[in-house]
């Protein structure tokens, strides 16, 4: 076996083949599983050198920009022909925006451990582009620690307008990964982050485990985690407080597994907005499971634009959801930021396959069940299992019948049904 081939069995095993593995009812068989056989050890206990960022110049305290340091660190590492771990201890470091681009020299994965409370700088034109955080181009990452990402957003909120202005500029995103391929994050904390909290792109083999996610309720477009164009993504045992989506799933998001996921206030767990841009790719093999959601806007969501481009949304499961005071507990809306009128020419955007399984709690909406499909192509083989919903609003409410609407939509049920299914 030559060198290039070690990373994949070294870090790969534990990620791609969990998730084809779970996706495999909804999209079908996955191609032999390469990773099985090798163990986490020669990870886990192996030796490595240890790239400190205070022996390259760092200084905590939350005044000085470390930027530069941290760059020389990581490039230190990067170059290390031994496996290598950076390591950012316990302290206050202030940091604009840094990119820890690769390929790395060596073939086994570069751990970058963070145990300090990383603060965002808040001059918002420092940022030439929309990250804070990026790890770029990487065959084998991780990034774990006790520690936290201050995006310091409470301070540039202010100039967020995307609430009025669709072509808006997006505030950086804390951490972003992009061109990644096999990578854990685990452990850390984002505090108030400017944009999204975490972004993972054009990657493959992502684990992600015991993240907090948190910002104000009111915070703009603060994502907990935004997938797209990623394969292979696995999302479990973490808490995600924030401003918008708790997870939210974009074009081209393929074996997708979010699990044992603790989500609100927020706008709940969302496949889309998708159908907003010229030849997205499918969204395919998406699992929700187990999952519990408090006092968020909508629950398991899946949204698209009217007049889209065509693409698909197929093999998508929510199961064991547990929902308490959620505002919209399960939506399908194809008319995404269009009027009530809407005058737009229908999304042709194809939603196929949706299974929504044991999905039970309170909701403060006399309306449980909302199915706004496409009229040029209408929702196919929607599965409504188990769905057992209370009403909990305002009691001057109650009197309003509490109901399920669809349309355009093919849904079947089994079951429990509570509300009703549409008729």
């Amino acid at each position: 076996m030559n060198s290039s081939s070690k990373l994949p069995l070294l870090l790969g095993l534990f990620l791609a083949s969990f998730v084809a593995a779970e996706a495999k009812a909804l999209i079908g068989p996955s191609t032999p599983d390469p990773f099985s056989s090798i163990s986490l050890d020669s990870i886990i206990h192996r030796k490595e050198v240890v790239f400190n960022v205070l022996s390259f110049g760092a200084k905590p305290g939350g005044t000085k920009d470390n930027t530069q340091t941290f760059m020389k660190t990581w490039v230190a590492a990067c170059r290390s022909k031994q496996p290598a771990r950076v390591v950012i201890p316990s302290g206050v470091f202030l940091i604009y925006q840094i990119v820890f681009a690769g390929p790395c020299r060596n073939t086994e994965p570069i751990v970058v451990q963070i145990d300090a409370t990383l603060k965002g700088g808040d001059d918002v034109s420092q940022y030439v582009s929309a990250e804070w955080i990026l790890f770029e181009k990487i065959n084998g990452l991780i990034v774990t620690g006790r520690g936290t990402l201050d995006g310091q957003g409470s301070k540039v909120w202010k100039y967020n307008d995307c609430h009025v202005n669709q072509n808006c500029q997006k505030l950086p995103v804390s951490f972003k990964l992009n061109g990644i391929r096999h990578g854990l994050v685990k452990g850390l904390t984002s505090l108030n982050s400017k944009g999204n909290h975490m972004f993972i792109t054009n990657s493959e083999n992502i684990r992600v485990r015991k993240l907090h996610l948190i910002a104000p309720d009111d915070s703009p477009n603060t994502d907990g985690i935004h997938l797209s164009r990623s394969t292979n993504v696995r999302i479990t045992k973490s808490t995600i407080t924030t401003g918008d989506d708790c997870i939210s799933v974009g074009r081209g998001s393929m074996n997708v597994v979010i699990n044992q996921i603790k989500c609100g206030p927020g706008h709940g767990i969302s496949i889309g907005s998708l159908g907003k841009y010229p030849n997205e790719e499918d969204v395919r093999g998406i699992i929700v499971r187990n999952c519990t959601l408090f006092n968020t806007d909508n629950g398991l969501r899946i949204k698209t634009w009217a007049d889209s481009p065509p693409s698909a949304a197929v093999g998508i499961l929510f199961q064991d959801i547990n929902l308490i005071n959620v505002k919209n507990p399960i939506i399908i809306d194809q008319q995404y930021s269009c009027s009530k009128v809407c005058k737009k020419p229908p999304s042709r955007v194809r939603i196929s396959d949706v299974h929504f399984v044991n999905i039970k709690g309170t909701t403060i909406s006399p309306v449980a069940v909302k199915l706004v499909c496409s009229k040029r192509f209408p929702c196919q083989n929607i599965e409504m299992s188990n769905v057992n919903l209370k009403y909990s609003g305002r009691p001057n409410d109650k009197a309003l019948p509490f109901r399920s609407d669809c349309t355009n939509a093919k849904v079947g049920y089994r079951g429990l049904q509570f509300p009703a299914p549409c008729k």
